[in-house]
């Protein structure tokens, strides 16, 4: 009983390694909002903002949780690829139901504005969740940087802010000023070595459409093997190799594609024997 266990443990583990790996390989931007690739001709200029980098092993993201830049009577908090976090200096201004209350303002929101409307404080909340939005400043230049854009579409306002992230290998070098245009659009810039671009491919290379249906299909095999040997182990009570599904099917496999090749041969080698048999030299 405990060395089927063990088995079917080994086996287990090993497939979940498989399905980690494959969507590692499909998927390997799954949790970063901030991560762009963009195309040009024979080179693909990869960014990746909230990844861990030398000197920033948090990113593009701020680590007092927040950026912050005031002007004419503005004040502008925001967070890249992420939502706020406010140890100290929080937001204090009125209307900040959309971004946490006024028990937690500024917590619920990417970036957050506050102006000054007779003589109060009043917030106004330009991003939020998941509404970020990346591209290339200049898509003749990608090394410039890359422009990061959050919004939020309400019923009565449409809010949103640009941040320039300007690529700088000499480090970070925040915003100091804070733009408006129209009713409730902001724009301001910064300068981080995250948002230098890095070369990943180059001439054609990668995995390519069938490479991608292979992994597609190896993860496809290997879901199959572990969610069937766990149903057979556990509900059908099966021990040892038994426990994987189908495995008269899959022992046999290697004969079936033999015979089946077999076949293939003989019926190409079928009419050419034939030929020469009815074929008989004249003598003369």
């Amino acid at each position: 009983m405990v060395a089927a266990v063990c088995r079917f443990g080994e086996t287990t583990f090993l497939l979940l390694i498989t399905i980690t790996l494959c969507i590692s390989v499909l998927h390997p931007l799954a949790n970063a909002r901030c991560d762009y690739t963009f195309n040009d001709g024979n080179k693909l200029y990869n960014y990746t903002l909230s990844s861990p980098i030398r000197q920033f092993p948090h990113g593009i993201l701020s680590e007092d949780g927040f950026y912050k830049v005031s002007a004419n009577e503005s004040t502008l908090w925001f967070q890249l690829c992420d939502e706020m976090v406010f140890n100290h200096d929080p937001p204090i201004c009125a209307d900040c139901w959309e971004c946490g209350g006024s028990a937690r303002c500024g917590m619920e929101c990417n970036a957050l504005v506050s102006n000054k409307i007779g003589g109060y404080h009043v917030c106004t909340t330009l991003g939020i969740g998941s509404h970020i939005e990346v591209d290339v400043i200049d898509k003749k230049n990608p090394h410039i940087g890359v422009i990061v854009k959050m919004s939020n579409g309400g019923i009565k306002t449409n809010c949103s802010l640009a941040v320039s992230v300007l690529c700088d290998y000499n480090g970070l070098k925040e915003p100091h000023t804070l733009e408006r245009y129209g009713a409730c659009t902001y724009a301001t810039e910064l300068k981080h070595p995250s948002a230098c671009a890095v070369v990943v491919n180059v001439h054609g290379g990668g995995l390519g459409w069938f490479g991608t249906l292979s992994v597609v299909v190896v993860c496809l095999f290997a879901a199959y093997l572990l969610a069937g040997a766990a149903y057979r182990f556990f509900f059908l009570g099966i021990r040892g190799i038994d426990v994987i599904p189908n495995l008269d099917f899959w022992v046999s496999l290697p004969r079936r594609i033999q015979i089946w090749f077999t076949s293939l041969v003989r019926r190409f080698k079928g009419p050419s024997e034939g030929y020469r048999s009815s074929y008989s030299p004249v003598n003369f």
